[in-house]
């Protein structure tokens, strides 16, 4: 390898290792990406000093707190429309950690947090519903759009009978490649993806990128141990030391893949579904042994006094039509049964969204995936603190 290459190799991995979370890339790419939305907001306060219920004022309304760029402009004014319900909407979460820490005096101390629902990721729905004990209920009779829920999503490990949270929106983390960087090999398997002549990477997300590697040692990720991580750990080790993987990547990775600056890399499919239709030598895959499926979750503050509420508002997205017009934006994975109709329904771009497998899974590519199950906290932190000293990400 000349110097050349070996400068451009260390740029494309410097420019991976500067990650940011799925969401926030879907709005700065705007400007590049069709159909992609435009610039994130900025982290809005949402604490409250005092009271032990929502405080987001009388009569019928609710209020809700999301990701950037992870609503339909649409939905929200048909939201209000078909229900009767004023909506407040903070696009304040922006990193679930950080979310969590901004709730916690509040929530710890049984008071408002200026919100009724919030949707936060797998293994954090899983801290704030068993562990803190942070939620309520949904109000099951206020929520007959439930039984469209998608029976992959029905029963996860930390809410089996999902009775406190349901799916926002859901993608699955697996292998992303660029054909021409691979000289034209497709891509089957976890070795193959080693086995690439050029930059790789892997994901910043914990889960996914030991999800992947647990997966394709032949281990059980809906119920994860330490012991059991231990040889996909030592294959990650490996690959990092002898430079089969070149560095971790958030979404980011996106810009690079298409131009050739990388190879390949883990990847989440909603950011290579919106890519992939203009650019058709980029690729996803799920490897032969599986890939991570992973959602977005609604739930509601144990200190919300309108659980009601913001049950219709998460049971108004669970209407295939409205969900559709979600789909349409957002380009994730729905929920909901019935999506596929009501987007051809709709037709132009929408439509075609139906034959896009990584919008529109069929149940024998969703029967790829696994869940990462929930860990206690004693696990999580010997999870993370390996993760960190092996990719250099703490």
């Amino acid at each position: 390898m000349t110097d050349r290459d070996t400068a451009a190799r260390a740029e494309a991995v410097r420019m991976a290792r500067d990650a940011m979370s799925r969401r926030g890339f879907l709005g700065r790419a705007g400007t590049l990406l069709a159909g992609a939305a435009v610039a994130p907001a900025i982290l809005s306060a949402c604490g409250s000093s005092g009271g032990s219920k929502s405080g987001s004022g009388g009569g019928k309304s609710v209020t809700i707190s999301n990701w950037p760029e992870y609503i339909a402009k649409q939905s929200k004014s048909d939201f209000t429309k078909q229900t009767g319900i004023a909506l407040t909407y903070h696009e304040d979460i922006n990193d679930n950690n950080e979310y969590f820490a901004k709730i916690r005096p509040n929530l710890s101390r049984d008071q408002s947090i200026g919100t009724d629902g919030f949707v936060l990721t797998d293994w954090m729905a899983n801290r704030v519903i068993n562990q803190v004990k942070w939620t309520q209920p949904l109000v099951a009779k206020q929520f007959p759009n439930k039984v469209n829920l998608r029976a992959a999503l029905e029963h996860p490990a930390f809410d089996p009978q999902r009775k406190s949270s349901v799916p926002w929106a859901s993608g699955v983390a697996g292998v992303a490649y660029n054909l021409r960087s691979t000289a034209g090999k497709e891509l089957k398997t976890l070795d193959d993806f080693l086995a690439v002549q050029g930059t790789t990477t892997v994901l910043s997300e914990m889960r996914d990128t030991v999800g992947l590697f647990m997966l394709a040692d032949g281990k059980d990720i809906t119920k994860p141990t330490y012991a059991a991580a231990q040889p996909a750990f030592d294959r990650l080790n490996k690959a990092f030391s002898d430079g089969s993987i070149d560095g971790t990547n958030g979404n980011e990775y996106v810009n690079d893949l298409g131009a050739g600056n990388l190879a390949a890399c883990f990847a989440w499919s909603g950011d290579v579904a919106q890519i992939s239709k203009d650019n058709p030598s980029i690729r996803f895959i799920v490897p032969e042994s599986g890939a991570t499926l992973w959602s977005d979750n609604f739930m509601i503050p144990k200190t919300s006094d309108k659980a009601t509420l913001a049950t219709e508002f998460i049971n108004f997205f669970y209407d295939p039509k409205n969900a559709a017009v979600l789909t349409a934006t957002i380009q994730y994975i729905s929920p909901v049964d019935g999506v596929a109709d009501a987007l051809t329904a709709m037709g132009g771009d929408a439509a075609q969204l139906v034959d896009n497998p990584l919008v529109n899974p069929t149940d024998e590519f969703l029967a790829q995936l696994s869940i990462f199950g929930p860990l206690s906290e004693s696990e999580e932190q010997k999870f993370d603190q390996r993760f960190a000293e092996i990719t250099g990400t703490g």
